[in-house]
């Protein structure tokens, strides 16, 4: 064997060499760092701005108008007060504390999240999450919170003292919803479990649901309630209103997939196709149960297609997305319609009818209707260890949210009061609570 002579000519070709060498080594090392190292995506971060956009659409004017047109005329612009209300004291709560409690890394265990991020401190301009900036992650979060206490404002629409109102929400976003946030979106406990919730069945629509309930309960019924006619001012006004929330539901889900890519496109379709599905079917169920199909049911049934395929929205097909929008629909007319005779409760405008009922069977079927194809990845169990798991979640969450909501309603009716008096009452909340009127 003979050696390989190393000839003045070959050294010189090794030296020239070397810079490309190194400058190929030196890339490969750069790619490696950033496949691991989070990018900027302007696609991904222009369709959440869109969807952030969306979903405070959802709630003003969306929210404040469907609940508007159901109620009476003398309350019209006090119940569009509890959505703009909302609005505002949830977004500087979010802010101060409620976003660091949900989502902060310094988290003190899997019940609740830490201080680090209070005020946003810790969070830098250019930091991201994902592929969008952490601020934008932020506000699109505060509106997922806005709404939650804008539809619980539901329930009791008609005879809540507006100071006392805002700062229940104040109060009930830090102890309830925040806390439930964490379990499911931020690292907590559910989250550890295996409980699929993409864009909030059970941290939005449960939550607000059984807040509402507890609340209709404790604030006891209108006056006239049962003996009088508490018919709908303007019925085009919620029309109107549901409209713009069924728009506003594409960014609600569509944009929880934090990017712009195929699992955003099947949330918003299969969005589309519950809603639809959800609407007929209340159209159908009402024709045979009371001889005419109404435009209010047609409303009703509409949303609650869209609250049950929420939580499922990520991970399902369209032919779950049907399912889950006719079964819904029916859970929910049925509750709507029967149950809540038989729980005795003034509903106002149906927030636990349609939102926690709607949460709580969309929560259930997600676990029924999970499609790997559509998810990118095997399930880690089965159809029965994940239903069960999200039992579990349905489960902590009414228990939770029943007991602390319980417990914030009676101090506040204790101290400063939650009811508006009889007079107010029968005056109506526009001109009692805030001189106005529409003539």
């Amino acid at each position: 064997m003979t050696m390989l002579a190393i000839t003045p000519k070959r050294m010189m070709n090794w030296v020239k060499s070397a810079p490309t060498l190194l400058l190929g080594a030196v890339s490969q090392v750069a790619l490696a760092a950033d496949e691991s190292t989070p990018v900027l995506n302007t696609g991904d971060t222009a369709w959440v701005l869109i969807s952030t956009t969306l979903v405070l659409l959802m709630t003003v004017p969306g929210l404040a108008l469907f609940y508007s047109g159901m109620v009476r005329k003398k309350n019209i612009l006090g119940t569009m007060a509890h959505s703009f209300g909302a609005t505002a004291i949830v977004s500087v709560v979010w802010i101060l504390v409620g976003y660091s409690l949900a989502f902060s890394e310094g988290s003190f265990n899997s019940f609740i999240g830490g201080f680090d991020n209070v005020l946003l401190n810790n969070i830098e301009i250019n930091a991201l999450t994902g592929t969008i900036p952490t601020l934008l992650f932020v506000v699109f979060q505060m509106m997922f919170a806005i709404i939650t206490v804008a539809i619980l404002a539901g329930a009791f629409a008609e005879r809540i003292k507006f100071g006392s109102f805002m700062l229940f929400s104040a109060i009930w976003l830090v102890l309830v919803y925040a806390p439930v946030c964490h379990w499911v979106w931020g690292n907590g406990w559910l989250m550890a479990d295996g409980a699929m919730d993409f864009a909030g069945g059970t941290v939005i629509h449960i939550n607000a649901g059984m807040a509402g309930l507890v609340m209709a309960y404790v604030l006891g019924k209108r006056r006239g309630y049962g003996r009088e006619s508490m018919a709908p001012a303007n019925l085009a006004l919620t029309l109107i209103g549901t409209g713009l929330v069924w728009v506003g539901w594409f960014g609600f889900n569509g944009g929880s997939a934090l990017a712009a890519n195929g699992l955003a496109a099947n949330a918003i379709l299969v969005t589309q196709v519950a809603a639809a599905a959800g609407a007929l079917t209340w159209f159908y169920v009402e024709k045979l149960a009371h001889g005419k199909a109404s435009v209010l049911g047609g409303a009703s049934g509409a949303v609650a297609g869209l609250v049950g395929i929420t939580p499922a929205s990520g991970f399902v097909g369209v032919g779950g997305a049907l399912t889950i929008g006719i079964i819904t629909a029916i859970g929910c007319f049925y509750s709507v319609n029967y149950l809540k005779r038989l729980l005795n409760v003034d509903d106002s405008l149906d927030a636990f009818g349609l939102h926690g009922i709607g949460g709580i069977i969309g929560a259930i079927l997600t676990g029924v209707f999970a499609n790997p194809a559509i998810m990118g990845k095997t399930l880690e169990r089965s159809m029965a260890a994940q239903v069960w798991v999200q039992l579990e979640g349905v489960l902590a969450v009414l228990v939770y949210c029943g007991i602390v909501t319980f417990i914030l309603a009676k101090v506040i009716e204790k101290t400063i009061g939650l009811r508006i008096s009889d007079e107010d009452e029968y005056v109506g909340l526009d001109l009692a609570v805030h001189g106005e009127r529409i003539e």
